[in-house]
């Protein structure tokens, strides 16, 4: 087989790169000129079964198990190392194919992951929490006993990522999985598999033991198949609420695997009654703005006291009117296309629905009139309700819901009032704000903005944002098993309970 990884050769399995033998075809093309970027051939479902049955017997291959967590965190540091040296070129991946601008895909597209797998690499040699294995005290019901937990890796993982970040949420899972000591099956987004493509191949320069690491591509049936696999011991699944249901029916029906699911949100951004509004504003348009709107942890309902809303949108106005909308290429753009003009065109048809329905586009809104590929101006909408579908719909889009509310209890009704709680924001007096905080429900709350992500805190959400948590301690041990090993001190006799 060929070792050349490019949009042809695009499976890799047991350390080979092959050819796509689905007669599925994935046509790539860039949001931003709408230029064909490449075309790969999908996997078949016997090269699904393939890379299943190669991640299972590197899993238990003497090859891999004999590396500690020391070799483990060399191999996570090294890929690291890799892509740092590749940055730029990683970079220009990104703005081709994703459409994020340049200066964001730098930062927090080829950054971001470094940083994790260097996390992931301390996480390695430190263990889960309380290390690979402990003792607990000793119990003496009904006999005096002592008991160890040890924690060995979940076994094979199916990685399934999305468009929007395709090489944080690769590492995500992929950093987690090999510090543990597990194997995995990859499945990228078809609108980020190009990316994921290439850092395969700086992968492949990692000479792990055949079968460590494995690439499929391909559409909903492929994702089905693998999501639904017998020999899969844990999905790790990350897209909208809609399919990551499905993944987990899957992963139940398959062969009940364990899934960890990082789906969608529709954060609240609470302005607290009384706050000076000009630090919060470039703060609040960015975090929905950024990657033209497509995060899950987006700002995409603020929720701003009614004495405040005029002064509210006459600085929001400003500020948007000076946003860089355009070629994510430039080094000045600030605001990159959506994915596609599929989304786009979804997106517009939402928006039209909520003004049909007395909405109002209060500040920016339409396409840059210069640009051709799926772009889309940064928009604020007000004059629905917060059920109404646009403020209750992650629209992956730049488009946020203004929604004035008369009190803090009624803003903290409000926040709460969604189907989602992956994430929220509270701009306040900060006593003020960490105690509005506890009352919401989500998985990460910010107060001020926050200071970025970091990978030793949890990310995840509840109810429709998900199940189970990446990074930190507690992503951390979604990739292991616990056993409890127990034995009696003193003569062996008749068991207990008999």
């Amino acid at each position: 087989m060929s070792t050349k990884a490019d949009s042809a050769f695009s499976t890799y399995i047991h350390g080979e790169w092959s050819k796509g033998e689905s007669s599925e075809q994935i046509t790539t093309t860039s949001p931003s000129s709408g230029e064909v970027l490449g075309v790969t051939a999908a996997s078949s479902a016997e090269q699904v079964d393939a890379a299943v049955a190669s991640a299972r017997a590197g899993f238990e291959s003497a090859r891999w198990r004999a590396y500690g967590p020391a070799q483990r965190a060399g191999v996570l540091n090294q890929l690291a190392d890799l892509m740092e040296a590749h940055s730029e070129e990683l970079a220009q991946l990104i703005v081709d194919e994703v459409g994020s601008p340049i200066g964001l895909a730098r930062a927090m597209q080829v950054g971001g992951p470094i940083e994790v797998l260097r996390w992931y690499a301390g996480m390695a040699v430190r263990g889960p929490r309380g290390g690979y294995e402990h003792a607990l005290p000793l119990y003496d019901k009904p006999v005096l006993s002592s008991s160890v937990l040890r924690y060995e890796p979940v076994g094979v993982v199916a990685a399934m990522t999305a468009f929007n970040y395709p090489f944080n949420l690769l590492m995500w899972k992929l950093g987690g999985a090999l510090a543990a000591g597990c194997t995995t099956v990859v499945l990228p987004s078809p609108q980020g598999a190009l990316c994921t493509i290439r850092l395969f191949a700086l992968i492949d320069e990692l000479g792990l033991p055949p079968g460590v690491i494995n690439l499929v591509v391909g559409g909903p049936e492929v994702g089905q198949q693998l999501s639904g696999h017998p020999d899969v011991d844990m999905v790790s699944f990350t897209g909208s609420d809609a399919v990551g249901a499905k993944v987990m029916s899957q992963a139940a029906l398959g062969g009940l695997a364990k899934s960890v699911l990082e789906l969608g949100g529709k954060a609240a951004n609470i302005i607290l009654p009384g706050t000076e509004l000009a630090p919060t504003i470039a703060p609040s348009v960015l975090r929905f703005a950024r990657n033209a709107g497509q995060g899950c942890g987006a700002w995409t309902r603020i929720l701003v006291h009614e004495s405040q809303v005029a002064e509210f949108v006459e600085l929001t106005r400003e500020f948007v009117d000076t946003l860089q909308v355009g070629d994510p290429h430039s080094e000045k753009t600030e605001v990159g296309p959506l994915i596609s003009t599929a989304q786009r065109d979804r997106v517009e048809a939402m928006i039209q629905r909520a003004v049909g329905d007395g909405a109002e586009i209060i500040i920016g809104g339409g396409r840059p009139s210069s640009e051709q590929g799926a772009y889309l101006n940064p928009a604020v909408i007000a004059g629905v309700s917060p059920d109404h579908p646009i403020a209750n719909t992650e629209l992956f889009a730049p488009v946020a819901v203004l929604i004035p509310y008369k009190t803090v209890d009624e803003a903290v009704h409000i926040a709460n009032q969604t189907p989602y709680g992956l994430s929220a924001n509270v701009f306040g007096s900060l006593d003020d704000a960490i105690a509005v905080a506890g009352r919401l429900r989500a998985g990460t709350v910010t107060v001020n903005g926050g200071s970025g992500m970091r990978p030793d805190a949890p990310w995840g959400g509840l109810g429709h944002s998900g199940v189970g948590r990446e990074l930190g301690e507690d992503g951390f041990a979604e990739f292991f098993e616990v056993k409890h090993i127990q034995w009696p001190l003193g003569p062996i006799g008749r068991p207990p309970g008999t």
